[in-house]
């Protein structure tokens, strides 16, 4: 398992700059996927006050990084198009951060033997089972006190916040370039002591 506040980078080598030592109390997490190169404007106010970015895969480039870190520090992971970041970023991390451990990863696989049947579902279906189409500027959010576990995922565009027993499934949809109707989205998970709190936000106005 990964050290939580070393870089999402191989070399070790972080460019964000250096993480404190730990938050305490409440804690506000960025998630964000299939940028393919753009930083929508609209991210800066989705991530306000946040004080970490998860980014699921399919970066598009360096730059994009670079863009989102004056935000706040950036652990991510490469995706399938992500030829030329593959000597810099791992394919998947896993790392512990207020008792709940994570799982960051482009496409979702790797589940647990008792998860495989979610994680089918989760990979094939064309309608995530929870989550109706946000209305434009909307969110949609679950907060639940037992979530010790959290994969962080893209690769589909469709936004996920599912929770299955004491797993979440969070995929924060494409805040990058429109994908067929698929809608432009981002997430934030906020983790309090007693609860955790996953929200899909929607970039449209």
């Amino acid at each position: 398992m990964d050290n939580f506040w070393s870089s999402g980078l191989v070399s070790g080598a972080s460019v964000s700059p250096e993480f404190p030592p730990h938050v305490v109390g409440r804690m506000e997490i960025g998630i964000i996927s299939d940028t393919h190169g753009l930083v929508r404007p609209e991210v800066y106010e989705a991530f306000e006050g946040v004080d970490l970015i998860l980014h699921a895969g399919d970066i598009g480039s360096i730059d994009v990084i670079l863009e989102l870190e004056p935000i706040a520090p950036v652990k991510a992971v490469v995706g399938n198009v992500d030829v030329d970041l593959g000597p810099r970023f791992k394919e998947e991390m896993s790392f512990e951060v207020q008792k709940r451990t994570f799982h960051l990863q482009h496409i979702l696989k790797n589940f647990p033997e008792e998860k495989e049947a979610f994680a089918q579902h989760a990979k094939n279906t064309t309608s995530p089972p929870h989550l109706n189409p946000l209305p434009r500027g909307g969110e949609d959010e679950s907060p639940s006190p037992s979530i010790s576990e959290i994969f962080i995922f893209g690769h589909s565009h469709k936004p996920m916040n599912h929770q299955a027993g004491t797993t979440l499934y969070f995929n924060p949809g494409s805040a990058g370039p429109r994908r067929f109707k698929l809608p432009i989205t981002v997430g934030r998970i906020t983790l309090d002591k007693s609860k955790v709190t996953g929200k899909i936000i929607s970039l449209e106005s």
